[in-house]
């Protein structure tokens, strides 16, 4: 009547191994790791991935739970977790740097909250971009080749191997470069428009030097950005979500 298996230790010792890098990745990918979410469904989240990826990895994870240290195996697969979420939190980063972009911009900077993502203060309207990207991304179905990646990471770095840090270091760095020039570009119109509306009110100054220019211009200002903003909005992240994509299917070099 007993049905519980011999070998149940390697087992559990085996699904842990798979779980400790699953997990890691999710406690940086976007959407997943914010702390709207309780701790609790995030940990059945990724004891459900690590049972998806099970019966792909289960003769991989067995024969490294047998054969080597257990504890050095868990600190290679969480520190190739950890970096694995870091570069797409990097990347995911551009919008939130766009947002706060427009908003000094359109001159909302001054409207700050604090971000636990971020663990500082940021820009509303920053969070309200962030937000919506992460919307617009679930939509576009962008955090399937999020939860891919975890997939197949194990072909490119197998299980109980030293995460190769000089990758991780090259592709965090192109990871950065990407993410600002995707958020200058993605905050190009209020750039523009900004540069305009300055040189314009620069211009009224020598004019009228008398005015307070820059002062009784201000609801101006805002009201415009905020139309632009509204305008622009649908294609900035309709952009951010393509590009997100594209970085995982290996489109960003």
């Amino acid at each position: 009547m007993n049905a519980i298996p011999e070998n149940l230790p390697l087992i559990v010792s085996a699904f842990f191994i798979l779980f400790a890098r699953t997990g890691a990745v999710l406690m940086l990918l976007p959407v997943f790791s914010e702390d709207a979410v309780p701790g609790r469904i995030r940990l059945l989240i990724a004891f459900g991935m690590t049972s998806g990826i099970w019966p792909l990895q289960n003769e991989a994870a067995l024969a490294v739970a047998q054969s080597g240290p257990l504890p050095a195996v868990l600190i290679a697969e969480l520190l190739t977790g950890l970096a694995m979420g870091m570069i797409v939190k990097i990347l995911f980063y551009a919008i939130s740097m766009a947002g706060s972009i427009i908003s000094m911009q359109i001159g909302l900077s001054a409207a700050m909250l604090f971000d636990p993502a971020q663990g500082s203060q940021v820009p509303l309207l920053s969070k309200f971009v962030t937000m919506a990207a992460a919307i617009v991304c679930m939509a576009m179905q962008v955090h399937h080749l999020w939860i891919q990646s975890i997939v197949e990471s194990y072909n490119l770095f197998p299980i109980g191997g030293l995460p190769p840090a000089q990758d991780f270091a090259q592709m965090a760095i192109a990871a950065i470069n990407r993410s600002m020039m995707l958020a200058v570009g993605l905050a190009a119109p209020l750039l523009i428009y900004g540069i305009v509306f300055n040189v314009a009110l620069g211009l009224a100054a020598r004019v009228a030097p008398a005015i307070q220019v820059f002062f009784i211009s201000q609801p101006l200002n805002i009201m415009l950005g905020m139309a632009l903003t509204a305008m622009t909005l649908g294609t900035v992240l309709t952009v951010f979500a393509t590009e997100m994509g594209q970085a995982m299917l290996g489109g960003w070099r």
